[in-house]
């Protein structure tokens, strides 16, 4: 029995004796099925042609990716904390130089993911490090491989571990989830968006969508949603889900300017060019 990859979006299915008929996440109306059909990797053939890279983005934050790039191409996160480490997100390719690099930083304690798109090998990397995997249960109807290290979540917020606080901001996905690390950008916060909060290309500005690659747009209420979720917590750093994805300081206004860009526009109330 092989736990098989969907290529696209880089999800790990259960195990099975046969390539799935197709991949839920990709059929899903946020995500896609490529011209070519679904298509399936495993774990092994993964590691033959790929390797993790890593990035010291601040102390105590490194970021995880994988090259050439693979699937929807996230990044994750790793939070060196004194009370056990902490991924945020997940990636597919988990192998020998991954494991021995985690472990001597003191391991995983547990994994928070934003949303499906980043659920990828999350039981793999549970297995490797003998950790949690917090999910929001408002989406478990999209776990695909399900697995006793699971956890799942409820409510606006949890307390995941000293200064560390998911943040559920329904929109991308009903579970979408942000973590917001107290300690972060020398003590003024940073928050961590997945792409619940897309931070865009000149890191000065972000937007919103209940799809990317389908362009499907949310609605302005959401965005007023997500943003007064995230209203009591104080923050200065913004870390999106790729690489160069980061606004240094500054984003808790950012957000506020661009979420009322972005009501304008869908309200038909933008400036005429």
């Amino acid at each position: 029995m092989t736990p098989y990859i969907c290529t696209t979006c880089g999800t790990q299915h259960a195990p099975s004796s046969a390539p799935p008929a197709a991949c839920p996440i990709c059929e899903d109306e946020r995500q896609y099925v490529g011209p070519a059909g679904q298509r399936w990797t495993t774990l092994p053939d993964l590691q033959r042609t790929h390797m993790n890279a890593w990035r010291l983005h601040e102390p105590n934050l490194l970021g995880i990716g994988t090259t050439p790039a693979f699937a929807i191409a996230q990044r994750a996160l790793l939070i060196v904390h004194p009370g056990g480490n902490i991924l945020w997100d997940c990636i597919t390719l988990l192998d020998a130089a991954t494991i021995a690099l985690v472990k001597s930083l003191g391991g995983i304690s547990r994994i928070a993911i934003s949303h499906p798109h980043y659920y990828s090998a999350m039981a793999e990397w549970a297995h490797a490090f003998g950790c949690e995997v917090w999910l929001h249960e408002a989406d478990r109807a999209h776990i695909q491989r399900p697995d006793p290290a699971i956890r799942l979540w409820s409510g606006p917020t949890h307390a995941l571990a000293d200064g560390i606080t998911l943040i559920n901001a329904p929109g991308h996905f009903d579970g979408g989830t942000m973590l917001h690390w107290r300690d972060g950008a020398a003590g003024k916060g940073a928050l961590l968006t997945g792409d619940i909060i897309q931070l865009l290309p000149d890191r000065a500005k972000v937007s919103f969508m209940r799809s990317y690659p389908t362009l499907i747009p949310l609605p302005a209420r959401a965005v007023t949603a997500i943003e007064q979720a995230i209203a009591p917590f104080a923050f200065d750093r913004l870390y999106g889900a790729w690489w160069e994805r980061e606004m240094p300081s500054g984003a808790k206004p950012a957000i506020a300017a661009s979420a009322e860009r972005y009501r304008r526009w869908v309200s038909e109330q933008a400036p005429t060019p």
